[in-house]
């Protein structure tokens, strides 16, 4: 996301603001990760090692919280995320064909963003829909009983640009 040094003064400037609102709050560090990636886009190292030294902690601390939550990324996420329910009952139902059939249709694999970061693949644990197995997110939808690549292709062309 960052893209010139012009650019990169004026997130780094409301990551500032960021950070001054909420480090008096006890532990703000995961409140600041968060409104952080969503100024960047991702958690690159150095907005990681910038955070730290604003709050006086270790970096290490900092990654220590970003490789262990889910939510955050090192790497650029695109536009739509989706998550593929590989549970039991999604797993059984269907879920490695799925992720195959998107990652076709995407041509990226998992933990990949398509180039135009548009789109991220994942697998996660559950999403509880176990009655709709297999079930895929993107953003806030939730689809279900997807069984064949057409319709797979009218759900991702929704989301096209």
């Amino acid at each position: 996301m960052c893209k010139s040094k012009e650019n990169d003064n004026a997130l780094y400037a409301e990551l500032q603001k960021v950070i001054d609102e909420k480090k008096q709050i006890t532990n703000p560090l995961i409140e600041i990760l968060r409104l952080a990636q969503d100024i960047f886009g991702y958690l690159p190292v150095e907005v990681q090692e910038y955070i730290a030294a604003e709050l006086g902690i270790p970096v290490s601390q900092v990654y220590g919280v970003v490789t262990f939550y889910n939510f955050f990324s090192m790497k650029p996420r695109g536009k739509h995320i989706i998550n593929v329910c590989t549970g039991t009952a999604c797993f059984v139902k269907g879920a490695p064909r799925i992720l195959q059939m998107l990652a076709d249709e995407l041509g990226i694999q998992i933990g990949d963003t398509t180039e135009d970061r548009q789109f991220s693949l994942s697998a996660v644990r559950c999403v509880g829909a176990c009655s709709l197995a297999p079930v895929f997110v993107i953003g806030e939808e939730t689809y279900g009983r997807v069984d064949n690549r057409d319709k797979l292709k009218e759900i991702i062309d929704k989301y096209r640009n």
